[in-house]
């Protein structure tokens, strides 16, 4: 029996599935948990979608998915792959099918092979007779390109032949359940029942990856557990229809942080709202620091800041955090070929005495800035040990830089070699 302080071990615990090759990266199988994103823009823009693919790329997005939904998006997506390759972008494109996916399909062969993957939702796939020979057609395109695909079930377009069959089921039982208990049930046999349908089809296990999304944590946290003991598919979590802002952070952070603990899922989106004329690779941002803060992937160096006080009155440390994140982040694409490693630094910005000499320690490379009535100085912190103090207009300039040094010494061609040495 593990003990109080013990860490716990549901990070390191994870739920082994059948790996799925999308494009250049493994889903599944014990590999890195995958972030991925989705773009909002009209496919059919070749321009304006390939830009989009590009940024959300560029912000750590592993696969992004375009919507194909009628027949100058899938026109489009060959010349996308191309308009990507010629900026030198290689990520897996996954295609969003809903309705018509099996004539687009069809129709638009080089649209199915310049995807990596397709996502089908069995929900809107077709109704009665042609449900399964459209899901058919489907599935044998993506076997015949040799490409996986993702059966995403939501809930909001849930299969309704299936749910009025097993509520009427129900309902005639001895000991009914629940209506929202059986809606679950009904996502899970959905998603379940379409992956052996298209592996009877001719896909194998390792080219099928399933999601059962819904926009209630409790219910996505519920409806993975009980999807997890059903095979071992490849998992793809995301609660679906977060919100916007802190309400969609917050809604999925806490959906996806306890099945992650539970070694539950292979690869990740969070489905936020854009604030008006916001950025939609925030959403690639919340998934990585998602993984980074539980410890189950590094992306990024993280910085630890106080939330301010009576004693930080001034802003020069709220200033100076944005100013180092935000360099951070900008400078990552360049860091990440030039200082392999730099992803696992920790960099402290504090405001005052009491708790920023002991956080600098701790980090890899930290400041304590003055607080309310303390002397004008900033002690720098360099792995664990005071190297030198700041003094002056320039502190931010002059911490910046050394951020820089302590990177590029520690991490460049010299190897591990500390600033200090």
């Amino acid at each position: 029996m593990n003990g109080p302080f013990d860490r716990p071990t549901g990070p390191s615990a994870r739920r082994q599935s059948v790996p799925v090759k999308v494009g250049h990266v493994t889903i599944g199988g014990g590999s890195p948990i995958v972030v991925q994103s989705m773009t909002n823009t009209d496919t059919a823009d070749i321009k304006g979608t390939a830009e989009q693919v590009a940024q959300l790329a560029r912000a750590g997005s592993e696969i992004v998915r375009i919507t194909v939904d009628r027949k100058e998006a899938a026109a489009a997506v060959p010349h996308i792959r191309d308009e990507l390759a010629r900026r030198g972008v290689n990520v897996p494109l996954v295609g969003d099918f809903h309705y018509i996916g099996h004539s687009l399909l069809t129709e638009f062969p080089a649209c199915a092979k310049a995807l990596a993957k397709y996502r089908i939702n069995p929900g809107n796939v077709g109704r009665r007779e042609k449900r399964d020979s459209q899901f058919s057609t489907m599935v044998e395109i993506a076997a015949q390109f040799e490409k996986p695909i993702r059966i995403g079930v939501n809930w909001g377009s849930l299969d309704q032949d299936l749910a009025i069959r097993m509520m009427d089921e129900n309902a005639k039982s001895a000991n009914p359940r629940p209506a929202d208990a059986i809606t679950l049930e009904a996502l899970i046999v959905s998603a379940v029942a379409s992956a052996q349908r298209a592996e009877e089809i001719g896909l194998s296990s390792d080219k099928i990856i399933l999601s059962c999304k819904v926009s209630e944590v409790q219910s996505l946290i519920a409806v993975y557990r009980g999807l997890a003991q059903r095979g071992n598919y490849a998992l793809h979590l995301g609660l679906t229809e977060a919100g916007m802002g802190s309400k969609g952070i917050v809604a999925s952070t806490a959906a996806l942080s306890v099945l992650l603990q539970e070694g539950i899922g292979d690869t990740i989106r969070i489905s936020l709202t854009p604030e008006p004329g916001g950025d939609r690779a925030q959403e690639v941002v919340v998934a990585q620091e998602v993984l980074q803060t539980m410890g189950l992937r590094s992306f990024v160096p993280l910085v630890t800041a106080c939330p301010g006080c009576g004693r930080t009155t001034s802003t020069v440390f709220q200033e100076l955090t944005d100013r180092i994140r935000s360099f951070i982040r900008a400078s990552m694409p360049e860091w990440k070929e030039k200082y392999p490693g730099v992803e696992d630094m920790n960099v402290a910005v504090m405001g005052c005495i009491v708790n920023g000499p002991g956080e600098s320690k701790h980090a890899d490379i930290g400041i304590s800035l003055p607080g309310t009535g303390e002397q004008p100085a900033a002690p720098v912190f360099i792995d664990g040990k005071k190297e030198m103090t700041l003094r002056g207009a320039n502190i931010a300039d002059e911490f910046q830089a050394i951020v820089e040094d302590y990177i590029a010494k520690r991490y460049g061609d010299s190897g591990t070699s500390k600033v200090a040495e």
